[in-house]
């Protein structure tokens, strides 16, 4: 991973073959959540592949080598991308304004205030990696 100022990081994480997706997302979620890595800014699991999608605050030198060397997604496929825009967390929120209003005219501030839609069972499709 090369650059060297402060920007997020898009990290796409597929899991080796044969785990249960109940065991993917647990191992998944350990590595988010591990405190020891840069600040986590979103994250989500997969459908069918199983595996999931980060975005980290990477600051520096450091946080770079304590992300990309992290043991907790051993033997998985990990993919890190520094973003171009997304150089900060509020450039990262501005940037998802900015992409619904210039390409959908959406209103990301009216989109935050909706409620999640009542037709999934999000707890069952990160068991299943299938939609519920």
């Amino acid at each position: 991973m090369k650059f060297s100022k402060p920007r997020c990081v898009l990290v796409y994480a597929v899991a080796p073959e044969g785990l249960s997706a109940r065991d993917v997302n647990a191992t998944f979620n350990e590595f988010v959540a591990d405190r020891s890595l840069p600040l986590v800014l979103f994250h989500d699991h997969f459908l069918g592949v199983r595996g999931g999608v980060a975005v980290f605050y990477v600051t520096s030198q450091d946080e770079r080598d304590r992300l990309e060397f992290s043991t907790v997604l051993a033997g998985w496929k990990v993919d890190f991308r520094p973003l171009i825009f997304s150089f900060s967390p509020s450039a990262f929120d501005e940037q998802i304004a900015y992409t619904m209003q210039a390409y959908r005219d959406a209103d990301w501030a009216a989109l935050q205030q909706e409620k999640r839609p009542p037709y999934t069972n999000p707890v069952e499709e990160a068991d299943t990696a299938e939609e519920s």
